[in-house]
């Protein structure tokens, strides 16, 4: 992988109850606390962004390999799930793979195998993997 410069800003307003704001090039979000912890609960915790940027990695690496296949796909969303507990951090992928009505028998097989190729490609996942954290796929693949 080519080197990569990415540069985040975090300001933060009004001690432990309060909340802030992390930007990059193109993210703008609220961050804060989560109220369980004493915060404000009014922004995203740091675990949901953590959440968020492997499953992030996960779609889009997912996108990359259907497409690389040429699989005629109409829709793709991911849902993904977070549980964490004192000594276990696991995220399971809910990829969700429309392809096109005249899609073969093959091609689904293709899309269904690729939500795995696609986690074992994701850097994100692939570090928080080596942190422990277990990253699961349950895909579906259809047709239109």
């Amino acid at each position: 992988m080519a080197d990569m410069k990415i540069n985040v800003n975090a300001v933060w307003d009004g001690g432990v109850t309060g909340n802030g704001t992390l930007k990059s090039e193109f993210l703008d979000t609220k961050i804060a606390i989560p109220t369980s912890l004493g915060g404000s609960g009014n922004g995203a915790s740091p675990k949901e962004v953590l959440v968020s940027s492997v499953t992030t990695c996960y779609t889009a690496t997912l996108t990359f390999v259907l497409e690389s296949r040429k699989l005629p796909v109409a829709e793709l969303t991911v849902n993904s799930e977070a549980t964490i507990s004192d000594n276990e951090f696991k995220i399971i992928h809910y990829p969700q793979i429309v392809l096109s009505e005249d899609a073969t028998e093959e091609q689904i097989q293709s899309a269904i195998r690729a939500t795995e190729a696609a986690d074992k490609g994701c850097e994100v996942g692939n570090l928080l993997k080596k942190a422990d954290v277990k990253i699961g796929i349950q895909g579906n693949v259809s047709v239109k």
